[in-house]
């Protein structure tokens, strides 16, 4: 078995994805290290509210800039970092706040913007903004060059779907019929509704205290001039997820509803136009070896012996049926993660994942 060596060798982007509750994030964690050790500058970018990433990697939080990872508690445990080890925790909000600043045509436009309470609202309720934002920063990050790959640690699959088409679907909102008829507001369309629209705005705005209408005007003068910049990125963002250079690596377990998952993801990408590179199946139960001569324990534990190690052969079959059965649908082979004794929170757990990625 290769590992994951041949799929992320020279990749900029590697980007895992599967169901929640699958070992993801600490896939993508050790995927970072194995590149990092390789003598790569490596970025690992996680949306995991969770913060089990920065507690194993050392830190006391991550931030929504990459911060540089101490090597040194990976050579502890024999893995020798030779290049980088980066690591940051997406901050949507910060995020789509710093993609605004950046379209806007000038500083005191890109303020006007941001305090807006029409923006503020909507930024944050938009169906796609997380998963758009991840993108916009996996191409900031890629584009700045500070990096030679970046990994990145993707929603559970069923939301991923929406991260595919984040890019289309938020430019899409912004282009939509209801805020083009608002961006016309000095054209007829403006004419033809102002007087009830006025009025109704006008009644908010006297009981709820706020100026329903200016800041309403001062969205819609702002929205044209980020359209452009908006439709750009997304259009940056397909090609870098379509750049031979960028791979998908799917997470499981061999558990039915995450193998189930796995297979509808990679029936998406490949729908997509987009491939899966690899396949990491974590928590597999191995097959016992023989239990020996049981004669010399008590009869009551010698038979609790023999019944797990039956009922751990039995579990095993199982894993390595779905393994199989995901090696086949997706068209790869998988790498496999055995069952550990204790969940991964510090440096000597990712390198026990890591002696399996990167054998």
């Amino acid at each position: 078995m290769s590992g994951l060596g041949p799929v992320v060798a020279g990749r900029h982007v590697v980007i895992c994805a599967g169901s929640g509750g699958v070992g993801k994030t600490t896939t993508a964690a050790t995927i970072a290290v194995g590149l990092a050790a390789r003598g790569a500058r490596a970025c690992v970018v996680t949306i995991d509210p969770a913060r089990r990433l920065a507690a194993s990697l050392g830190l006391q939080e991550l931030s929504n800039e990459p911060q540089l990872v101490d090597g040194a508690r990976f050579a502890e445990q024999g893995v020798e970092v030779r290049g980088e080890l980066w690591a940051m925790m997406l901050d949507p909000k910060a995020t789509l706040d710093d993609l605004v600043e950046r379209m806007a045509p000038d500083a005191d436009a890109g303020a006007e913007i941001l305090a807006n309470r029409i923006y503020r609202e909507l930024s944050g309720a938009v169906a796609g903004t997380q998963e758009y934002t991840a993108m916009a920063k996996l191409h900031d990050l890629h584009a700045s060059g500070r990096f030679d790959v970046i990994v990145l640690d993707t929603p559970p699959s069923r939301n991923a779907l929406d991260f595919i088409d984040a890019p289309d679907r938020l430019t899409g909102f912004l282009e939509g019929r209801a805020l083009r008829t608002l961006v016309a507001g000095s054209g007829v369309a403006a004419r033809v509704v102002g007087r009830g629209t006025s009025a109704v705005l006008g009644v908010l705005g006297r009981v709820t205290g706020t100026d329903l209408l200016r800041d309403i005007g001062t969205f819609v003068r702002s929205l044209g001039a980020l359209l452009d910049g908006f439709r750009a990125r997304a259009r940056d963002i397909k090609a870098l997820l379509a750049d031979p250079a960028t791979t998908f690596v799917l997470v499981s377990s061999p558990q039915r509803e995450p193998a189930a998952e796995a297979v509808f993801f990679a029936e998406r990408l490949r729908d997509a136009g987009l491939g899966v590179g690899g396949l990491v199946v974590n928590a597999v139960h191995e097959a016992p070896g023989e239990v020996g001569d049981l004669s010399r324990l008590e009869p009551a534990l010698a038979a609790r012996v023999a019944r797990t190690s039956d009922e751990l052969a039995v579990l095993a079959a199982r894993d390595a049926e779905s393994v199989a059965g995901l090696e086949l649908a997706l068209g790869v082979s998988a790498v496999v993660v055995p069952h550990l004794a204790a969940d991964v929170h510090d440096a000597a757990g990712l390198a026990a994942v890591h002696a399996h990625l990167f054998p």
